[in-house]
């Protein structure tokens, strides 16, 4: 179970709090009796962050198990765009 702090108490007892939470429980941060914020461990932070790849990595994931030769380009983007030829501009 989590204790509540006011952000001021919070400010005033914030090397008390750092110690706290990296030995046990989440601390919660409190605006005018509201919850506001959790102070967490780090390593409780790394554990619930989403672990995904970055752009680039998921790029060269996609492009090593995907053969763009086996993919049907025409018929994956056919309902998508719209093939008339649209309409007449004057530049």
């Amino acid at each position: 179970m989590s204790k509540d702090f006011s952000i001021a108490e919070a400010r005033n007892r914030l090397p008390a709090l750092v110690h706290a939470v990296e030995e046990g429980p989440a601390v919660r941060l409190t605006r005018r009796g509201k919850p506001v914020a959790v102070l967490i461990s780090l390593e409780e932070y790394e554990r619930l962050r989403p672990r995904r790849p970055d752009l680039w990595r998921a790029i060269e994931t996609f492009r090593r198990d995907t053969d763009l030769n086996d993919l049907d380009v025409e018929e994956i983007f056919r309902d998508v765009r719209d093939p008339s030829p649209g309409r007449e501009v004057e530049i």
